[in-house]
């Protein structure tokens, strides 16, 4: 299924854009998968990773107000309004069920989703997930990103990143970055009643191990699983093996199951 054109969207006073590989009605997919991206960036960094999941499921993606193509909001947007935002927009889309794949800042709007919209999430995956406590300032944030920037990701992976920040701009992403920073995701996600993978590359600086393995733990159907030999933005470095661990998991999983 091939990745279409965004589509223009509105809901709750703010505007983005969704991104859709719908399966004719005729293959009948038994799994929808919805890709929600981290601070800064847009659905490309996601891209390879839909295109994969769309060999055998239903796949939206996002560019979330103020990134992207999408216009900037007018004021602070806090996780719970993101969260709103997509589950506006599924609805809109005829979603009745999904599987919501969250990365880095992705992940806080997943697990809001999850927690407002139990009947619509029935699943969730955690892709390093942030923040983690041990590096709760800007500075050590800042200088995990730049580790994993010059030392784990491709040149390809930092283009786009880097490209999606500079149109997303340093005014926006430091009015939305106190947002991240506060977020208590560790705080949140007992409260997934769902099940919650955690997965993460093996040389990420930015979700650490036992950050993701506590969270794994504290979640009620948590599990965890690394990319080996990755950084941060694996779903992009290693979309085969990321998109694997997600669709094992998700067959593993009672009442999911992907089409083959």
């Amino acid at each position: 299924m091939k990745l279409t054109g965004g589509l223009d969207i509105e809901a709750g006073g703010l505007a983005g854009r969704l991104y859709a590989s719908v399966a004719p009605a005729a293959e009948s997919p038994s799994q929808t998968f919805v890709l929600l991206h981290g601070i800064g960036v847009s659905h490309r960094y996601l891209a390879r990773l839909h295109q994969e999941l769309a060999l055998t499921a239903t796949v939206y993606s996002f560019d979330l107000p103020g990134f992207g193509d999408a216009p900037r909001p007018k004021r602070q947007v806090p996780v719970g309004e993101y969260a709103a935002f997509v589950r506006a927009a599924l609805v809109d889309a005829g979603v009745t069920s999904c599987v919501v794949i969250g990365h880095s800042m992705g992940t806080q709007h997943a697990v809001e989703l999850a927690l407002q919209e139990p009947e619509l999430v029935a699943g969730v995956v955690l892709m390093g997930p942030v923040v983690d406590p041990r590096r709760k300032s800007v500075a050590q944030q800042a200088l995990a990103l730049t580790r994993d920037s010059m030392f784990s990701e491709s040149l390809s992976a930092n283009a786009i990143v880097f490209s999606d920040y500079f149109r997303a701009g340093p005014r926006w992403y430091l009015t939305e970055l106190p947002v991240m920073m506060q977020y208590p995701l560790e705080a949140r996600i007992p409260g997934v009643s769902q099940p919650v993978l955690i997965l993460r590359g093996s040389k990420d600086p930015v979700a650490g191990r036992e950050w993701c393995r506590r969270l794994a733990a504290q979640a009620a159907r948590g599990s965890l699983t690394e990319i080996p030999g990755q950084g941060h933005v694996f779903q992009h470095t290693a979309t085969g093996p990321a998109a694997a661990a997600i669709t094992s998991w998700a067959r593993a999983v009672d009442g999911f199951g992907i089409t083959a």
